[in-house]
């Protein structure tokens, strides 16, 4: 069984939530990334979520579009990342090796390197799904059906503004799980959301029976509690990337368990809010 569908079985039994943390691959350098998602793993995140850098990022706000750049810049490619990510399954935990990964990647590098090429080599590289923002759904199934030839999930993204026969739509053409963004606009903390995100997800639940992960200004344990009872998995990106970028000067070590730490913080928020 795919790890996604297990984790997600796993937590229904248990009555919990997904808390699944977005990191850029290559931001500062790749050791520090496998580090990172070792370090998550560790501190209670359940799905990490990889982005790919790329120069003209999708829907990212400046927070995550900086780190794409930053990657970029020190000659990070998609081989290396997906080397990094074999090696770390490899040679990780029983705990990482039970731990899904998924790719955010951009059509465009999908096309670049070829379906074909990339489905293969994130399959063997330990992915166990993709994202892929810029993926019109009137082009996603033939995607969908090459990667799940391959034992790979792919998720796609609801917004607040995609019409309700579009969502159902996306819905029948996603797998793993749908991706809730929760605000219309870019990635990046907010201190609130939107009043209509819990009736929007609401509806949602009646076309599917997908899990439902909500992603885009969440960054806080009170965030996190807000949104448990109505999510079956939490996305946490900018507020960790942030995080990194601003201690790029500090011992690696000392970040990373900071870092670390921050995640365990939302973990164990998530852990103590009701689940309905």
């Amino acid at each position: 069984m795919n790890r996604i569908d297990s984790l997600f079985s796993r937590l229904k039994n248990d009555q919990r939530r997904a808390l699944m943390p977005f990191v850029t691959a290559g931001d500062p350098d790749l050791a520090t990334t496998a580090l990172l998602i070792s370090e998550l793993i560790q501190r209670g995140a359940d799905l990490i979520e990889v982005g790919i850098p790329y120069s003209d990022p999708i829907a990212d706000g400046p927070v995550i579009a900086a780190s794409y750049h930053r990657a970029l810049e020190r000659g990070v490619k998609v081989a290396h990342i997906f080397q990094t990510l074999r090696t770390l399954r490899a040679e990780g935990s029983k705990e990482l090796n039970a731990t899904p990964l998924v790719s955010m990647v951009s059509y465009s590098i999908i096309h670049r390197l070829g379906v074909e090429r990339y489905l293969n080599e994130a399959a063997t590289a330990g992915l166990d799904g993709l994202i892929v923002p810029d993926l019109p759904v009137e082009e996603s199934e033939s995607l969908m059906n090459k990667a799940t030839m391959r034992g790979l999930k792919l998720i796609q993204l609801i917004t607040p503004t995609t019409p309700r026969d579009r969502a159902v739509e996306i819905a029948r053409l996603t797998t793993g799980f749908l991706y809730y963004v929760s605000v219309a606009g870019i990635t990046g903390e907010r201190k609130s959301l939107p009043a209509d995100l819990v009736d929007n997800v609401a509806w949602l639940r009646t076309q599917t029976d997908l899990p439902i992960c909500i992603g885009f200004g969440i960054g806080s344990p009170e965030q996190v509690k807000e949104l448990a009872p109505v999510a079956d998995g939490l996305i946490v990106g900018s507020a960790l990337v942030r995080r990194l970028a601003e201690a790029v000067n500090r011992p690696r070590v000392e970040v990373i368990k900071e870092i670390g730490q921050f995640i365990g913080e939302l973990a164990g928020a998530l852990r103590d809010a009701p689940t309905s």
